[in-house]
């Protein structure tokens, strides 16, 4: 009777630790390419943007069902299109860029937003269609829409082709490459990577981080070293709201007693 009730105690022991282990919603990988991505961008409070999903995107690994809103991060193309929804009212766009994960959250680092208009499917003939395949891919076109794009006007949507155009003129933002700094925190309390300036007498320069998973590795290095530590870092910045905003795409442990990664 005593090892039954012993018994039961474990079981009643195993299954409270079962229920206290905290269940992580599954995230796409960092990293993971947006590529021509359908949605709609919707305003949210603190100046925040989303991309809710008009159908699964998935990394083999995890899916991610439509419907999904995701964070989009600040950047110079998403200011643009911000400028452009508010003079054209268009929310629904196509967009290319990369997926970013910190804190068991997924966000959006997006390149290029492509803007749709929805139109009712019209009564067309064979020959008209053919018509206007040709049309769309004119070889005397300033720019030729690509294959992939021009099948999805079968789907009744239709990229307004000037907006297309502008779109991929943007300028691409600058690349910040082997560049040694530390980790910081703002005013405001968000962390920033402030430029080393090896013992020159200049002006510090700190770069507010997008939030990732290189982001978030360094910063539980730095939690738990005893020491401001170094890092050497790759990545790119852009510009939003005149302020510069840094997005990681490599960072490295500098020691303090020479230049050689931990």
């Amino acid at each position: 009777m005593a090892k039954k009730l012993v018994t039961i105690g474990m079981i009643l022991i195993l299954a409270g630790l079962a229920v206290s282990v905290p269940q992580y919603p599954k995230v796409l990988r960092d990293g993971f390419a947006f590529s021509g991505v359908d949605g709609k961008l919707i305003a949210g409070d603190n100046d925040r943007w989303f991309f809710k999903l008009d159908s699964d995107i998935s990394d083999d690994q995890t899916t991610v069902k439509a419907g999904t809103e995701l964070e989009l991060l600040v950047s110079s193309a998403l200011e643009k299109v911000i400028t452009d929804i508010k003079k054209d009212s268009a929310d629904t766009y196509r967009i290319w860029g990369k997926v970013t994960a910190y804190d068991e959250k997924n966000y959006v680092f997006g390149i290029y937003f492509l803007p749709f208009t929805e139109v009712k499917q019209s009564q067309t003939t064979r020959k008209d269609k053919k018509r206007k395949a040709e049309i769309i891919n004119d070889p005397n076109d300033a720019l030729t829409i690509p294959k992939e794009l021009a099948e999805k006007l079968a789907t009744r949507k239709i990229i307004r082709t000037e907006e297309l155009k502008k779109g991929l003129e943007i300028k691409a933002d600058s690349i910040l490459a082997n560049r040694t700094g530390f980790l910081s925190l703002d005013k405001d309390g968000d962390t920033v990577f402030v430029l080393d300036g090896l013992g020159r007498n200049i002006p510090k320069i700190s770069i507010k981080l997008l939030p990732c998973n290189f982001l978030q590795t360094a910063e539980i290095k730095q939690t738990a070293a005893l020491e401001k530590l170094r890092f050497k870092i790759a990545g790119i910045v852009t510009k939003y709201k005149n302020e510069n905003y840094l997005l990681l795409h490599r960072i490295q442990t500098i020691y303090s007693f020479g230049n050689f990664p931990q």
